[in-house]
């Protein structure tokens, strides 16, 4: 392995730990090359990675030739872009060029995609390095990170609870230093569950942010996923975070439902809504705990925070239920025994169990229209709202196998989470403390459209908690 004198107390095992900007500007200085942090982030992935199981295919001869490109464009004068020479990872669910978008299932496991999808194609325009790809759950339809095609994804700080799901893959790839940036989509809080289980950050943005396209696809997604479903970074800093989302951002006409919104809509008035009760599952007090320390944090920056919240949250998670269950009963229970995954057909066979009539699904369609619409008021008052990110510390591994009693602990520990994709709402889970020896944190809401607010909060959140450093991966709690 290399070492470049012009980065000052560099090693190799020293670039895996700096987060995205700090490697971008290294890398445009000349103090190091993408080959150097590319090899270090693929050295790192070969020490822990057998340990957690985040990534499950390695890309190691395609990452080189990808670094050695950059720094050759670089050399030749070339502009660098938003994320150039910079490793980052992809999910298991997106399409990429030459490599299986098997979605963690044996049925798919040479499903080759033909070219990039619509996430991966603006990663690569901005001159990343992919890596690797993470694992996630068979379809990305639980919120454990486990399949029968590539096993289980292992918590980093306590392999006896879940890594999240389901981009659990990545919220460990971050959290562990293998590359400072990954890829990850949400539709029922599948980046920001992953993200609060690990300790890392994890953006959920706006419906319509960034595009979303898959040429493997044969049929057009479900009307939950077009509402829901949406690619988003995580990573270790709040700056990274804006740096992934401009670059997954970039325009691509295969989507019709992207929407050209700048970054930054200016200035907003800084008011805060701390939402300190719930009408859903109890709430532990560590987790309360976490919520009022974050508002203090903003208080004492020159937030005005009021303890008050929402309108309608309970009826907004109930929406998820009602749209997702009417759906996947029409359009996926029927081919679970054709997918050839019994775990999968058992979990959604229970959670979507009693679904809507058509009715129902229709009265619930329209339903979410007026919520939102109270919800967009309440924001021209409370611009930011504080709530927590789960209920309590992450649930055992694998706990929603374990009968309905199980599949309700998994179920009530995302219920924060699953307010906020109905509504096409951004969302951000931020660390916050320590809660029974696990991350704590936080969830950030805004209006659609107001990922800045969002960023500008967590940054003033970051500064007073710290930037956690890749973790050591523990055999035990």
């Amino acid at each position: 392995m290399t070492t470049n004198p012009k980065f000052s107390g560099s090693t190799a095992t020293q670039l895996w730990q700096l987060d995205a900007c700090e490697i971008s500007a290294l890398i445009r200085n000349g103090c190091v090359s993408s080959r150097e942090v590319t090899e270090a982030v693929l050295a790192r992935n070969r020490e822990v990675n057998p340990k957690v199981n985040a990534v499950v295919l390695t890309l190691e001869k395609e990452a080189l030739a990808a670094a050695d490109a950059a720094d050759k464009a670089l050399a030749e004068g070339a502009v660098p872009g938003l994320l150039h020479g910079i490793p980052v990872t992809t999910k298991i669910n997106v399409d990429q060029a030459g490599v299986p978008t098997d979605n963690g299932l044996l049925k798919f496991k040479d499903l080759i995609a033909p070219e990039d999808g619509s996430v991966v194609g603006n990663l690569r325009k901005a001159g990343a390095v992919i890596v690797g790809r993470t694992n996630a759950p068979a379809l990305s339809l639980r919120g454990q990170t486990s399949n029968s095609l590539h096993g289980a994804t292992l918590n980093p700080w306590n392999p006896a609870l879940t890594a999240g799901g389901s981009s659990g893959g990545a919220g460990v790839a971050v959290a562990v230093g293998i590359g400072p940036i990954s890829q990850g989509n949400d539709i029922g809080g599948s980046i920001r569950w992953p993200a609060y289980c690990n300790g890392v950050l994890g953006l959920r943005p706006t419906a319509g942010r960034i595009p979303v396209f898959n040429p493997t696809a044969t049929t057009g997604r479900m009307m939950a996923s077009q509402l829901m479903a949406v690619n988003g970074p995580l990573a270790r800093t709040v700056r990274d975070l804006r740096l992934s989302l401009e670059a997954m951002s970039a325009r691509d006409p295969r989507d019709p439902l992207w929407v050209p919104v700048p970054l930054d809509l200016g200035p907003s008035p800084r008011r805060v809504a701390l939402v300190t009760r719930t009408e859903g599952p109890p709430v532990s007090p560590g987790t309360w705990a976490a919520v009022r320390q974050a508002g203090r944090y903003l208080e004492d920056a020159g937030y005005h925070v009021e303890e008050v919240s929402p309108p309608a949250m309970h009826e907004a998670w109930g929406l998820l239920r009602k749209i997702m269950a009417s759906e996947m009963t029409q359009m996926l229970l029927p081919r679970l025994d054709d997918l050839g995954d019994p775990v999968l057909a058992q979990v959604l066979r229970h959670r979507w169990a009693n679904p809507e009539d058509f009715r129902g699904y229709c009265t619930a369609l329209a339903s979410r229209d007026m919520i939102v619409h109270k919800w967009q008021m309440f924001f021209e008052k409370y611009p930011i709202v504080v709530m927590p990110a789960s209920i309590g510390k992450p649930v055992p591994l694998d706990i929603d196998l374990q009968g309905a009693e199980g599949l309700q602990r998994q179920t009530d520990a995302m219920y924060f989470q699953a307010i906020l994709p109905p509504l096409g709402l951004p969302g951000l889970a931020v660390p916050v403390g320590m809660d029974e020896g696990m991350p704590g944190g936080v969830q950030l809401v805004s209006a659609r459209w107001r990922e800045d607010l969002l960023l500008k909060a967590a940054e003033v959140i970051e500064a007073r908690e710290g930037v956690r450093m890749p973790i050591e991966p523990r055999a035990s709690a």
